[in-house]
């Protein structure tokens, strides 16, 4: 079985780990599927963050990382994947995956969304979050993996400075 986990992970926080390393377990491979998207300026380059959620998953045996661009069924068709993972924080997230898993149902039959609740300690967390602790120079280190933090740190305060 093969599962894909769909992200923008701008930067990987600790609620996305936690979702990759417990959906890890429960297929025999995981791709990590940094999505593209073109409406939204992202602080770390595609590059950047395929880099750093090789880093982050690297104790992962069956954890792939890529990026890919248009629609994740099409995407999970290409990886012979039969199911797409996501990531529910609150239940205000629900509605927005609901029609989401909905629409991708409808897109291909063959696939299924699988919803993984995040660990309630990380509940709370999302990237852009992470992003508005790093701009008011605030400790990241508790909310994205704790070896990667200083990294990472260092590319938010970058991409604000060249904002500026």
């Amino acid at each position: 079985m093969i599962g894909i986990y769909p992200g923008s992970f701008d930067p990987v926080t600790n609620g996305h780990m936690d979702i990759i390393e417990r959906s890890s377990r429960m297929v025999d491979k995981l791709v990590v599927a940094v999505l593209c998207n073109r409406a939204k300026k992202p602080t770390f380059s595609y590059e950047e963050r395929v880099r750093i959620l090789k880093q982050c998953t690297a104790h992962l045996g069956n954890v792939e990382v890529e990026t890919f661009d248009g629609l994740t069924v099409d995407f999970a068709r290409r990886k012979g994947a039969h199911m797409i993972i996501r990531g529910l924080r609150a239940i205000s997230d629900f509605e927005n995956e609901f029609s989401m898993a909905s629409m991708n149902k409808q897109l291909a039959d063959d696939i299924e969304t699988m919803f993984l609740m995040t660990n309630t300690q990380w509940s709370y967390l999302s990237s852009s979050m992470v992003r508005e602790i790093a701009a008011y120079d605030g400790d990241i280190e508790p909310f994205v993996p704790a070896a990667l933090a200083p990294q990472i740190k260092k590319a938010l305060r970058a991409s604000l400075q060249e904002e500026k």
